[in-house]
């Protein structure tokens, strides 16, 4: 096993690139979706997720890596940075390392486009209304009636321009089962 390098802070940009991993790509949630910002926040905490989220909305940009600016995204979050390990926005990155949705490399960070389910060391720590609210999540089955319907409006909203991340949203608000948004999302329609 390669040991980790440590996060390097010593320069004003850094390199982020995509972290493929063919397990959690297959099974995991975007992390601007519902799941991350229902479960994952309560790990990661506010800065850290936010951060994970910025870095993720670049590779959209370019998919093969680009240079992230430290003072700036760190500026545009509202947190503070200064070269070195003593502040909000490089918290927030090694906590995004320790809870594995980010990786040092030897120039920058490998970042994880979709995170893995919540582990159960992690929900034990939650709120019982929001590990009860998991447990519903979890739940993969789900009716006939119920994916008719997801791909039905999922396919409205696509044609009307909406992104994925926003659809997911809308399912859950109009009373669509969370197992039924998730399969339509990730099934060959949503391409």
């Amino acid at each position: 096993m390669h040991p980790t390098p440590p996060l390097q802070f010593d320069q004003p940009t850094m390199m982020v690139v995509p972290w493929h991993d063919p397990i959690v790509d297959s099974i995991g949630h975007d992390v601007r979706g519902t799941y991350v910002e229902l479960f994952w926040l309560n790990v990661l905490g506010p800065s850290a997720t936010w951060a994970l989220r910025r870095l993720v909305t670049g590779l959209d940009a370019y998919p093969l890596g680009y240079e992230l600016d430290l003072g700036d995204t760190a500026s545009a979050l509202g947190l503070s940075y200064s070269r070195g390990t003593s502040n909000t926005f490089v918290r927030a990155l090694h906590r995004c390392v320790l809870f594995g949705a980010m990786q040092p490399l030897p120039d920058g960070l490998a970042v994880r486009r979709r995170m893995p389910p919540v582990a159960a060391r992690h929900l034990a720590r939650m709120p019982a209304p929001l590990t009860e609210l998991h447990a519903r999540w979890v739940v993969r089955e789900c009716t006939l009636d119920d994916l008719q319907r997801a791909r039905t409006l999922a396919a409205a909203m696509m044609a009307a321009g909406d992104e994925p991340a926003a659809i997911e949203r809308q399912l859950l608000a109009v009373g669509v089962p969370p197992a039924a948004a998730t399969t339509v999302l990730a099934g060959p329609a949503a391409a």
